[in-house]
């Protein structure tokens, strides 16, 4: 800005940049507008000079981020002055505060067209650049005809033509329906044999987004492109304003070869010849240089022609030659390169006869993946995916392996689900292929889909001779002190069928077997204990004659679960116990599951549909796929008549890795199981599930008025809001939402606080998902907004109300949810301190005719910043004595805490992450426990807990809690205590009866849901 001369405006900026604080900065703007608004007022008094100098303030203080919703008006009129400074002053300033909609830019139209059409080419660039900043449809049907007389006019100065290009632009980007380029192919070939470098770059810029819609009107254009990449390349006739760092034109030359991309194979062998030996000359001699300013220039060049190469379908030596180009670059030290050469080189495997070529560096890609940098990581990732074949398949799976325990958590999810791919695809025998799924859950059990684990089961039970195998694998990895959930059910589904063929085997008898899968029975959760029930229902009938011994064992435990409050543990205990009272029979009711019918993993089939992109379309949708936001849209899978795919069929999903793998939920049947046939239960079709493998529990099918699942257990009636509900959605204002929640909010959110994923809330409309990461003392949640429609969600917002201890980020929200789809808003969460105050999320949207406005409360908790501890006696009890009296160390009895064992209480401080450490006090009736807070202000601060309980009354206690910090002792203890007197689940009501066994014709089984059933 040409500032000079005015006094006041200087003396303005001087005045805000000595302001100590944004308060005094408040107030000077505040002064400053009051000012404008009453001279502007009186605006008879003011001469041309100083209504430019306010405007000019008004700008700045715009600028700065304050609303000037004033003086449009007389910023607008300053376009129509005589003179050079006050019409640039008005030019400028309306550009940057009005939108292509306000109303002021209809009385500036004509003015600006007037300026256009006229002698003046200073006046004619500000017309030109105001107009391509705002683009208005008003704009474009005014005055896009002038602009494209001054592109072609052959009296304007290249000056003039090279903003009017770019104005050009930038209407038909906006309003391609209103800019008519009817019959412009000749005058598109005409521009391009311009010589001033300026102007072509601009009319190329033009051409690429002509060309991008419809290539077959503008062929006459392909020679001319070719000969300007010629006249480049040799360095012809190019000003050295346009020489950077010895490189001719490089803007140029990229989209001049972008523009050739969006042209089929090119026919003429003449014009073909000439283009390769223009793409030669850029592949010979692009090399790394010192120079950063040079690489970026000339790689830009390389990489646009590498793109190009592949588009035309190159011979094979030029491809070898890309290839060898992209195998150093992946080589160097510079990571943008290196980020591009394995990007590149990930392309190239869509083009026939090179991946032998590429396998050659296979070893440095590899080596990519240890890479510092998480996109550099991911991107080996992506292209050691692509290049795997029977040849390198186990190579490359037990690098993957290998990597899976030290990589980022981002991406274990993406890796166990691309190794599974692989291992299933390229697989050289089914026992190589399941030990690398039990591996993969023993590594990354938190990060393996259902879908994957149940696809092993399908090859176990359709292959006999890998039936004894599989069983011994399962059987070792129950041996070792500590494993994954997921590997509790997968090994016990296997034992509980197979464990007979591996009786004449040490360690392997029903005892033993049932004993080692039984001391893993505390240590799950609710879903899994119907498999661990089915086992050993399963262990049962294949001991004959009947062990009495193991039989009252297990039948102890169908008789402990009867009474349980989850219906689908009560009713397999139920049956089960009923079941194996029936002797011999028992064999017949629970013999081994038949075969699966064959069918082609559907995440098999979904890699195949990737690979079948041509480069074309690869070129095209690289360039086109661009997010609005950090919010990431993956549209439902289903087929068009709306079934579910089939369960246990593997999927790929191209999300990032905090994504589920799959958008519907495992469905445990109902069955009817006898002589080894199922029949299933004549039930309502399971309501869609947008959030696939976050929902933890499985939803189970069963007669009308039986409980479904862990979600509705509690609150009755499906869609029906209980009363906890209330406690859950925060009433911060009175919600008068038509549209009722179903399931259970307030278990939901107290589930969501004792683990990482699960549902947050859920109506008939939509479904919110929550999967979380934490690491000491910041977070991140993912949160899953699934529409269940088949009708888009509008006007959706969402607002975090965040507690001052909690800094939070949530990623934009888009303000629409298409059908069937589900949007991933990252939130990043950091403890500043300790509190117990939760954050709310402010959540509406619009469906139809219904305004859903509810606040939820997010799960994090306290509890999820602490780390357990394990220390030993010589470790704890100095830390006890150092730590004396009030305020590091308080004590309280508590009263109206619910009766517990003090083994369920301390099952109930490992759950909140606060570790019991058994031994350490004398007394049996106490618990002592350590564990480790995290924030920002504390960092890692050990905190000591200890218990006394009293025998003789269950519902008091003495508790004492100790910290190197006032803050965190007081918070801790209160939470603690919350956690004892007001237990989630503590106001159930009593358990449901088992409902009736239902009817139904025989029918074979279709998923692997199935396995997991045994009841009548």
């Amino acid at each position: 800005m040409a500032l000079s001369g005015m006094r006041g405006l200087s003396v303005f900026i001087s005045d805000i940049r000595n302001c100590q604080n944004k308060e005094q900065e408040r107030l000077r703007v505040d002064k400053e507008l009051g000012n404008i608004r009453t001279r502007f007022k009186n605006e008879k008094g003011l001469t041309p000079y100083e209504k430019k100098k306010y405007v000019w303030k008004m700008l700045y203080i715009y600028m700065l981020g304050y609303d000037v919703d004033f003086g449009h008006m007389e910023a607008v009129s300053l376009i129509s002055a005589p003179k050079y400074p006050e019409k640039q002053v008005g030019y400028i300033v309306t550009a940057c505060l009005l939108n292509e909609n306000h109303d002021f830019l209809r009385l500036a139209i004509n003015t600006v067209r007037n300026d256009i059409i006229g002698r003046n080419e200073t006046f004619q660039c500000l017309a030109l650049t105001m107009v391509g900043n705002i683009g208005g449809r008003e704009f474009a049907e005014s005055l896009a005809p002038d602009v494209q007389k001054l592109l072609i006019s052959s009296s304007c100065r290249p000056l003039v033509r090279k903003k009017a290009a770019l104005c050009l632009l930038r209407l038909y980007r906006k309003n391609p329906d209103v800019v008519n380029v009817d019959g412009w192919a000749d005058r598109m070939a005409q521009l391009l044999d311009e010589r001033d470098l300026g102007v072509l770059t601009s009319s190329m810029s033009l051409l690429v987004a002509l060309v991008s819609n419809h290539h077959e009107t503008y062929w006459s254009c392909l020679p001319k492109c070719v000969k300007i990449l010629e006249r480049l390349a040799r360095n012809q006739d190019v000003p050295q304003e346009y020489t950077y760092y010895g490189i001719p034109s490089p803007w140029l030359q990229v989209k001049t070869m972008r523009a050739l991309q969006y042209f089929p194979v090119i026919e003429d062998p003449n014009t073909r010849r000439s283009l390769f030996e223009v793409l030669q000359r850029i592949l010979m001699g692009t090399d790394v240089v010192k120079n950063v300013n040079k690489n970026n220039a000339s790689h830009a060049v390389l990489f646009e022609a590498l793109s190009l190469v592949m588009h035309l379908d190159a011979e094979k030596e030029m491809m070898s030659q890309c290839v060898a180009l992209l195998g150093k670059f992946i080589a160097v030290r510079e990571p943008n390169i290196r980020y591009l050469g394995l990007e590149n080189m990930t392309r190239m495997l869509m083009v026939t006869d090179v991946q032998d070529i590429i396998k050659r560096h296979q070893a440095q890609i590899i080596t990519s993946l240890k890479d510092p940098d998480i996109s550099i990581r991911r991107r080996a990732l992506d292209l050691l995916y692509g290049m795997c074949d029977v040849s390198n398949a186990k190579d490359i799976v037990e690098e993957l392996l290998q990597y899976l325990s030290t990589s980022d958590f981002t991406m274990r999810e993406e890796l166990s689900l691309k190794a599974a791919i692989l291992a299933e695809k390229f697989a050289p025998d089914l026992s190589w292929y399941v030990d690398v799924i039990l591996q993969l859950i023993d590594k990354a059990g938190d990060f393996v889909s259902d879908d994957i684990w149940f696809r092993v089961v399908q090859f176990v039970t359709n292959n006999e001779d890998l039936q004894p195998y599989a069983a011994v694998k399962a059987r070792e990895y129950l041996d070792k002190p500590a494993i994954h959930e997921t590997m509790v059910k997968v090994s016990a589904y296997l034992l509980g069928e197979y464990s007979h063929l591996l009786a004449r085997r040490p360690g392997c008898s029903p005892k033993d077997i049932f004993s080692i899968i039984h001391e893993k029975l505390p240590t799950v959760s609710t879903s899994t204990i119907p498999i661990l029930l089915s086992t050993y229902a399963k262990i049962l009938m294949h001991t004959q004659p009947p062990d009495l011994e193991l039989q009252n064992q297990i039948w102890a435990i169908f008789q402990k679960y009867e009474s349980c409050i989850d219906a689908e543990i009560q009713q397999r205990a139920v049956e089960y116990f009923a079941l194996s009272r029936k002797g011999p029979a028992l064999a017949d009711i629970l013999a081994e599951m038949p075969k699966f019918p064959e069918r082609q993993s559907a995440l098999i089939k979904k890699a195949e549909d990737i690979e079948t992109d041509t480069a074309e379309q690869s070129a095209i949708k690289l360039r086109a796929q661009q997010q609005p936001s950090n919010a990431l849209v993956v549209t439902d899978q289903r087929p068009p008549n709306g079934t579910p795919p089939p369960v246990g069929s593997l999927s790929l999903v191209k999300v990032p890795s905090m994504s589920g793998n799959s958008d519907y939920n495992v469905v445990d049947q109902g069955v009817n199981q006898t002589n080894g046939t199922l029949s299933k239960t004549d039930s309502q079709p399971p309501s869609a599930d947008l959030l696939g493998d976050l929902l933890g529990p499985l939803a189970i099918e069963g007669p009308p008025g039986a409980v479904h699942s862990e979600q509705t257990a509690v609150s009755g009636v499906e869609g029906v809001p209980s009363a906890a509900d209330a406690a859950a959605i925060v009433p911060l204002e009175e919600q008068t939402n038509s549209v009722q929640p179903i399931g259970n909010i307030a278990e939901r959110f107290h589930a969501l606080c004792l683990k990482d994923s699960g549902v947050l809330y859920e109506d008939p409309h939509i479904q919110i998902g929550v999967k979380a990461e934490w690491r000491a003392h910041q977070g991140r949640l993912v949160l899953f907004l699934g529409n269940k429609n088949t009708s888009p969600l509008v006007s959706v917002h969402a607002l975090i109300l965040s507690p001052s201890h909690l800094k939070m980020e949530l990623a934009l929200v888009p303000d629409t949810i298409p059908p069937r789809a589900q949007v991933q808003c990252p939130l990043e969460v950091t403890n500043l301190r300790p509190s117990r105050d939760i954050a709310v999320l402010d959540f509406s949207y619009t469906f139809g005719t219904s305004v859903v406005n509810n606040k939820l409360r997010l799960p994090a908790v306290m509890n999820k910043l602490l780390q357990p501890i394990q220390l030993t006696a010589e470790e704890f009890f100095p830390q006890w004595r150092s730590l004396s009296g009030p305020p590091l160390k308080l004590q309280e009895v508590v009263r109206g805490v619910r009766p517990l064992p003090l083994m369920e209480m301390a099952n109930l401080f490992n759950s909140f992450r606060v570790m019991v450490l058994p031994g350490l006090d004398p007394n049996p009736n106490n618990l002592v426990a350590s564990t480790t807070f995290y924030s920002e202000s504390t960092r890692a601060m050990l905190c000591l807990v200890r218990v006394e309980t009293d025998p003789a009354d269950r519902t008091q206690l003495r508790m004492t809690v100790a910290s190197g910090d006032p803050t965190l002792t007081f918070e801790l203890k209160e939470f603690i205590k919350e956690q004892l007197v007001n237990i989630p689940g503590a106001s159930r009501g009593p358990a449901a009866p088992a409902p009736a066994p239902p009817k139904g014709p025989a029918i074979p089984p279709d998923d692997p849901a199935a396995l997991l059933a045994g009841l009548l």
